[in-house]
């Protein structure tokens, strides 16, 4: 029997929602969910079009293709991507008592999306931010994730409620990849995103230049159409890891266009090996501290 059993407070899940003053006071909903995740990496930039959403997604991907248990989480709750990216248009998670469980892509990986659960795609979400607030913490503790190695979430650009209730909810070990592309526009806008995370109080694995030269389908080679090392620049003067660069490949685009991941098509590509030398810290993380 749960030590909740009895209180006033008690919710379904065997917890409570006691604030600390009631001797029965457990766990609560949220702290379980968080408790089976071991690595929470929130993808995100303060610049939109850098193609932030594409990049979670083939890390999510990797990771799982890697066996392990992945999550990955869309809170980009005016332009949920995610469901096009993985062929999940259409799809929709089975509700339960106060509970969701994600659509599945594999064994491996789970989603969740607003877009899952919007009945008309084209429909704009005009919400303001203590709504988005009471989403994304739903989507946290309310999916039924179970035990993940990673939970990937994809944030909306800017530095504003979503990726501030993202990083707030996860907790102090939730972790930063930020995605900048090379011009120096971009770059001014990733800065900030980068001092956001360390003043919310947590830490940036590294920094991901994505779009980083054009790979020539024809000849293979990479020409440098835009600025190239802006994103290691930034890294260097931030202090944080440089994670790589990803070249402007047509098959990404069309990957993410056609709902096939990139990462398992054409991972043997120069561009695939790109991104597998940027997943590859991640899949060396340390375990966090157990609680308690």
């Amino acid at each position: 029997m749960s030590e909740c059993s009895g209180c006033p407070s008690a919710t379904p899940d065997g917890g409570c929602s006691c604030t600390g003053d009631c001797d029965k006071a457990g766990p609560s909903k949220l702290d379980k969910t968080l408790g089976r995740i071991k690595h929470k990496i929130v993808v995100m930039s303060g610049k939109g079009g850098v193609g932030k959403s594409t990049v979670a997604t083939n890390i999510a991907v990797a990771l799982s293709l890697a066996g392990k248990k992945v999550g990955l989480l869309d809170v980009d709750v005016h332009g949920p991507s995610v469901p096009r990216l993985l062929s999940l248009k259409g799809k929709k998670p089975h509700m339960g008592d106060q509970v969701m469980e994600p659509v599945s892509w594999s064994k491996n990986l789970s989603v969740m999306s607003l877009g899952f659960l919007l009945e008309d795609e084209r429909q704009a979400v005009i919400w303001r931010g203590p709504i988005k607030v009471t989403l994304i913490t739903q989507f946290v503790e309310d999916v039924m994730w179970g035990d993940l190695d990673y939970l990937i979430v994809d944030c909306p650009p800017g530095t504003g409620d979503e990726p501030l209730t993202t990083l707030q909810t996860l907790g102090p070990t939730a972790m930063g990849v930020i995605v900048t592309t090379p011009q120096g526009v971009a770059i001014d806008d990733v800065r900030r995103s980068v001092s956001f995370v360390g003043e919310v109080g947590n830490r940036v694995i590294g920094i991901v230049e994505n779009m980083s030269g054009f790979a020539c389908p024809d000849c293979g080679a990479v020409h440098n159409i835009f600025n190239s090392g802006g994103g290691e620049e930034l890294a260097k003067e931030a202090g944080v890891r440089f994670l790589g660069r990803i070249p402007l490949d047509p098959e990404v685009a069309r990957s993410g266009d056609e709902g096939f991941p990139f990462m398992k098509t054409f991972r043997d590509s120069a561009t695939g090996k790109a991104m597998e030398e940027i997943i590859a810290p991640m899949l060396n993380l340390p375990d966090p501290p157990k609680a308690g």
